[in-house]
């Protein structure tokens, strides 16, 4: 490896994973992590189910910079804003004047919330949480009872109702869709997740969108598309994320969903790499732990000089509801089937078939999410070599 070494934009899991992988396989090799936060390590999936369980925004950061640069024998440089990469010289520029050269450049640079598409006064006043500074700016607005409204019923959305309503909040879930999580589960699954968190509290507002957000005397109201209004103390945004590709897109970089990257993690460019919130890899958009760490693992050998592909299998995500427990697995990309509903008496087992009978994805429920070990070992892989 020549004299400049691996520089990694971003300190998320992605980041410091890639870093870890990296040192396994050659520990010498100067090794640079660039963010434009504190640089702290924590797992940002923890965020939307710290509240209920009363985590402070110190205790989920298990490692400052300083400990993990010793860690992994690198330089963490922070609060650096990266400004351009200059792919001719192989050297990224931030904000803060460095000019850091590389050898191998790693993107790892995530993906922000997506900003809803809301008329009104009070657009600057709603919470997204994507980071732990989010988390803390969030959390010191809960410091009592209070009456949140959160906009999206999908994933993150059905995660944080649940974890407030634990945290003793009122809650209130706003969506265009008649049911939460229409995206991932079928109509049943997805009508008892709605039964289930409404027995704990949580105000379903769906079938029609949020469209006005204004602000009055320090309370929200909520106008919908169907006319009705609804009051909040706090608003939490939750409707997906989008990767981060402006740096890619400046720097010449092929881009899609997500910075496009062959099985390698190699982008269009040679010696520069995408792998996480931000990457598209053979046209699959992933941005789930299970990937990432597939991804990692992958590209610390490929850093290393031993080409490696990624390989990811099925990897189900757990959904923190605990009031309903729930596992998915989403079919590989293309792939079609029915689903198969079985009521088991503790919860309900959902199996997509394809047109051979092939199992192609699951949605268990309940006591049923037991069962994914062994129904994951009948899926076939989202990638392979």
């Amino acid at each position: 490896m020549p004299k400049h070494g691996v520089v990694i934009i971003g300190t998320g899991l992605a980041g410091y994973t890639t870093a870890k992988e990296f040192r396994k396989n050659d520990p010498e090799t100067p090794l640079t992590l660039i963010t434009d936060s504190d640089g702290a390590f924590y797992s940002k999936p923890m965020l939307s189910n710290a509240y209920g369980t009363n985590k402070l925004p110190t205790q989920l950061a298990t490692q400052n910079a300083e400990q993990m640069a010793d860690t992994l024998k690198a330089k963490v440089l922070t609060h650096r804003h990266v400004m351009e990469i200059d792919l001719n010289d192989s050297v990224v520029l931030t904000q803060s004047g460095d000019n850091i050269l590389f050898d191998r450049l790693v993107l790892a640079i995530g993906a922000s919330p997506i900003v809803p598409p809301l008329e009104g006064n009070a657009l600057e006043r709603i919470h997204q949480v994507n980071s732990l500074a989010d988390y803390a700016r969030f959390r010191g607005d809960l410091a009592e009872p209070r009456k949140v409204a959160i906009i999206g019923a999908g994933l993150i959305g059905c995660e944080f109702a649940n974890d407030l309503r634990r945290g003793g909040h009122e809650v209130s879930v706003f969506g265009p869709d008649a049911l939460p999580l229409s995206n991932l589960l079928p109509a049943q699954a997805a009508s008892e997740l709605k039964t289930e968190l409404g027995g704990i509290g949580v105000d379903w507002q769906l079938g029609s969108a949020v469209k006005t957000v204004n602000l009055n005397d320090e309370q929200f109201e909520l106008i919908l598309a169907n006319g009705q209004s609804h009051q909040a103390d706090v608003m939490l945004s939750a409707i997906g994320l989008r990767a981060n590709l402006q740096l890619a897109k400046q720097a010449g970089l092929s881009t899609a969903r997500g910075i496009v990257t062959d099985r390698f993690l190699q982008t269009s460019s040679p010696n520069v790499y995408a792998l996480g919130d931000c990457a598209e890899v053979e046209g699959l958009f992933l941005p789930f732990v299970l990937p990432i760490m597939s991804a990692a693992r992958a590209l610390g050998k490929t850093l290393a000089g031993e080409k490696t592909s990624v390989q990811y299998p099925a990897m189900p995500v757990v959904i923190k509801t605990p009031a309903y427990p729930l596992v998915v697995s989403s079919p590989p990309a293309g792939a079609e089937g029915n689903w198969q509903i079985e009521e088991t008496g503790t919860g309900l087992r959902c199996l997509l078939k394809n047109g051979l009978g092939q199992l192609v994805g699951f949605a268990l429920t309940q006591d049923c999410v037991k069962e994914r070990q062994a129904l994951v070992k009948e899926l076939p892989p989202l990638l392979n070599t």
